[in-house]
């Protein structure tokens, strides 16, 4: 019907008709005019405006915060003052692009100018000089950049065939990796794994088990944190056969070596080690479509022993006050790397129900947008 308060002769919920009631006077030009003009209302619809406008040009944003990264200046600029000249020549680039990407960043708060002709790190700069595992994954976004320049032809290839992240995250589809991709992954792994440590390490007790085995865990970094918060605990690696001899070169000269056993193999064919009483999933179940995971957990479920834990901790779909990062970047940055989707919180738990677990319990964690974390019990 014209107004639709009905759809196949059933009338639509009071939420469904305010939506569009909403959606009909926000798209008026006539509102939108009217709200320009009139006090107290003109405040919000500058607000909604230049929100539309950073939705728009949030691309141009990454971009310049992708060159300021890969250029070295978070680590320039962070001790002090520098000149435009000198800027300049720490980015290899000419003085008027270095006066454009510097002013440029200074309208994010990336950089500032506290006095006439010299340059420092301003707030968001500040912030992220010291997140050395968000400057990683900005430089790895260059693959994911490359493959949004065409985002319909992204789309239109089911699970990201041909992409460049497809390729450089080859082990999630095949569940193997050439040498250089294993060592890449193991880098990226290590540099963005501590902003997911430090949500857990503090929120979970790992002292009370006595053994745990890390799938995936790649370089070793989440073994390494945990062996520091749980001194007793016996420690163990599942990983590719690819990727493994990074995790036991790195670990073998460290002082935690002789705690850590290293597995080797391939979940979707193999079984699982036995014997640990936790066993972690840290970034890993999101990565694999539904089919993929659902065996995962069923095989974490058969190698525990009873009363044994699993603990699952990534970003996860739905976070309150970080739905973007969900299933509008993750969303497209999985289906570009051609496995996984985000699952929220309630997909998680009915998955791990199916797989036999109990008493599914979320630990909170200070960052959720970071990461959100679960812990079950067979």
């Amino acid at each position: 019907m014209s107004n639709q308060t009905h759809l196949d002769g059933k009338k639509l919920p009071l939420k469904t008709r305010w939506v569009l009631l909403r959606n009909r006077i926000l798209g008026s030009a006539r509102f939108q005019n009217w709200a320009a003009k009139t006090p107290v209302i003109r405040g919000i619809a500058r607000r909604k405006a230049a929100a539309q406008f950073d939705l728009i040009a949030g691309f141009v944003y990454s971009q310049l915060l992708y060159v300021f990264v890969k250029s070295g200046l978070p680590e320039y600029l962070r001790p002090g003052l520098r000149s435009l000249p000198e800027i300049a020549d720490q980015a290899g680039l000419d003085g008027a692009a270095a006066e454009r990407l510097i002013r440029a960043t200074d309208a994010l708060a990336i950089t500032e100018s506290p006095q006439p002709g010299l340059w420092t790190l301003g707030e968001v700069g500040a912030a992220l000089s010291a997140n050395h595992g968000a400057m990683a994954m900005i430089e790895h976004h260059i693959l994911l950049y490359r493959d949004l320049a065409d985002p319909f032809a992204l789309l239109s290839r089911q699970g990201g065939q041909d992409s460049a992240l497809s390729a450089y995250w080859q082990y999630a589809q095949d569940g193997a990796a050439d040498e250089e991709n294993s060592r890449s992954y193991s880098e990226l792994m290590a540099a963005t794994q501590p902003m997911v440590s430090a949500q857990i390490l503090r929120r979970y007790d790992f002292a009370r088990h006595d053994k745990m085995l890390d799938i995936g865990g790649g370089a070793g970094a989440f073994v390494t944190a945990v062996a520091e918060a749980a001194p007793r605990l016996h420690l163990g690696i599942f990983d590719l056969p690819e990727v493994a001899p990074h995790s036991s070169a790195k670990l073998s000269r460290s002082s935690i070596g002789e705690r850590v056993t290293v597995h080797t193999g391939n979940f979707k064919q193999d079984d699982l080690p036995r014997g640990y009483d936790l066993i972690t999933l840290i970034r890993i179940l999101h990565d694999h479509d539904d089919d993929v995971a659902q065996q995962l957990l069923a095989k974490i479920h058969a190698a525990l022993p009873d009363k044994g834990r699993l603990l699952i901790a990534e970003p996860m779909a739905g976070t309150k006050g970080a739905e973007p990062m969900g299933d509008a970047y993750f969303g497209l940055y999985l289906w570009a790397m051609g496995s996984g989707r985000p699952r929220s919180m309630h997909e998680n738990k009915q998955m791990l129900m199916n797989a036999g677990f109990s008493r599914v319990q979320t630990v909170k964690t200070n960052l959720p947008i970071i990461a959100k974390a679960i812990i079950t019990e067979k």
